[in-house]
Order: structure tokens, then sequence, then C-alpha cells
């Protein structure tokens, strides 16, 4: 018997689903390596801060408005947090998503 409950169950499962198309899988690696979990306050990517929609698209060959598709389905999963400001929608990674992953594949599946 799972240790987790239903609602647990069918949360992991709406990460899973956003994570299994490559270019979102792409995206959320990309937030992750370039910018510490949580962390917000800079629009410059490259300062290795927070990314902007538009620049996780740049290396992806894909046009913005897909990214922008991406970027909700990551965010409706709970894998990413957003921000508009201006023009600009920033973004990162929910610290409190990667520890629960992170203990979703740490952990027994059993008790």
């Amino acid at each position: 018997m799972s240790k987790y409950r239903d609602d647990q169950i069918k949360q992991f499962a709406e990460i899973f689903k956003a994570l299994s198309n490559p270019n979102r899988l792409r995206m959320f690696l990309h937030l992750v390596t370039c910018c510490v979990p949580g962390t917000v306050g800079s629009f410059d990517a490259e300062a290795g801060v927070s990314a902007c929609v538009g620049d996780l698209g740049r290396d992806l060959d894909i046009v913005p408005s897909t990214v922008s598709h991406h970027i909700k389905e990551l965010h409706r999963a709970g894998l990413i947090r957003m921000e508009r400001r201006g023009q600009k929608i920033e973004c990162w990674v929910d610290p409190v998503i990667l520890r629960g992953l992170a203990r979703f594949f740490e952990e027994p599946l059993t008790t």
C-alpha cells in the first residue's frame, strides 16, 4: 500500500504529465540549473538569478506563444512560480516542489 494520499498521487501525476513534454522538461531543467530555486529579483538570466519567459525558448527554437503555453503548464502543475514585471514574466522553480520530488524518489513507496 502506498504511503501517499490520493490527492498527493494526483499532484505527482500532474507534475509528471507536465514534465513528459521534452520542451517543458528542458525549460524546467534550465531553470533548475541556472537559478537558485526560489530566488527572484532580476530579469538577467545570465546572472543566474532567474529567467524571463522569452529567455527560456531561445535555445529550443520554438515560438514565444509555444514557450508561454509550456510555462503555463509548468506553473499549473506547481513546478514553477511566475510574476509579471511590466511586459516581462519572471519565473523560478518552487523549492518546495523540488524537495517533494526528491523525497518521492528517495523514499520507499511502501510503508
